[in-house]
């Protein structure tokens, strides 16, 4: 496969709500600096741009990002802003609430349901948008996560929010969620060797209503926002060789073979890597590689 041949449309579709998304899409988490939320290195500003803008070459038309995507000169939501406004009418950019980070980039207490408001709008402003595509309510523990999801629910009705979601739950809590108003998507750490106790119920669950699963850290694994590890299983190495792959490929291409209503965002920083993870959406696994990969 060459770089011409390369198309985030490999992959596939699925729908967030009444919005179409290619499968392979995009974590703007990491353009921010070499290590996420690290204030001490920001990125090359042209290169991140740059990135972004390939990304949509490459035919990805799903970005993930959030207000708390920063470092000390560099913001997600701002190099979005630069690198792809106006935007295309296809493209879909999803953005999370709950947590929050004071200018410092310290840790602020999780938003109250009052404050989602003032994070939602924060999110327009550095996006430039009048409206948000899709809004993941990223919770914090297992408990009702019922007054925050209906105060999101408001500003849906309200016109500031087109479709909502969630992230980091449970079954229960995605229940509860969805008794207040639909939810187009969950997305929670899920990866080969990395998973909640129930993330393949939760998994399950979505494909049985037609909600789309979106997996973070699912390169990483266990080294989650600090990165991948530098070891890989023997299994993945030698699947990765037998394509001619990376492991991160590999690993990328298990997420997407778990059902056709997953969506893969990996993020990175570096062009070369960018155009690795979008080819692993054309990759196909046997049902051997897959036992064994399991």
């Amino acid at each position: 496969m060459t770089s011409e041949t390369i198309n985030a449309a490999a992959a596939g579709t699925w729908r967030l709500g009444d919005l179409t998304v290619n499968r392979l899409g995009f974590g703007a988490m990491r353009l921010t600096g070499s290590r996420p939320f690290d204030l001490g290195t920001p990125s090359d500003r042209e290169r991140s741009i740059g990135v972004l803008r390939r990304a949509l070459e490459l035919g990805v038309n799903h970005v993930d990002t959030a207000a708390f995507y920063f470092s000390s000169l560099r913001s997600a939501n701002e190099l979005i802003n630069s690198a792809l406004a106006p935007y295309p009418d296809d493209l879909v950019i999803v953005t999370k609430v709950g947590p929050g980070r004071d200018p410092s980039g310290a840790w602020l207490p999780w938003a109250r349901p009052e404050q989602l408001r003032g994070q939602v709008e924060e999110n327009l402003r550095q996006l430039g948008r009048d409206h948000l595509d899709v809004v993941n309510l990223r919770t914090h523990g297992r408990h009702s996560i019922a007054e925050h999801f209906g105060a999101l629910a408001e500003l849906r009705e309200a016109g500031l929010v087109r479709h909502l979601g969630v992230s980091d739950v449970d079954p229960e809590q995605l229940a509860e969620a969805q008794a207040i108003a639909p939810v187009v998507c969950v997305q929670n750490r899920y990866s080969l060797d990395t998973r909640t106790d129930d993330g393949d119920d939760v998994l399950r669950i979505c494909g049985d209503q037609g909600i789309a699963f979106v997996p973070f850290f699912a390169i990483a694994g266990e080294g989650g926002a600090r990165g991948a590890a530098d070891a890989d299983d023997a299994e993945i190495l030698a699947i990765a060789r037998a394509h001619g792959v990376t492991s991160a490929q590999i690993r990328l291409a298990w997420t997407l073979h778990r059902g056709p209503h997953i969506l893969a965002i990996p993020g990175t920083g570096d062009p070369d890597h960018l155009v690795e993870n979008v080819a692993a959406g054309a990759i196909r696994l046997s049902d051997d590689e897959l036992a064994r990969l399991a």
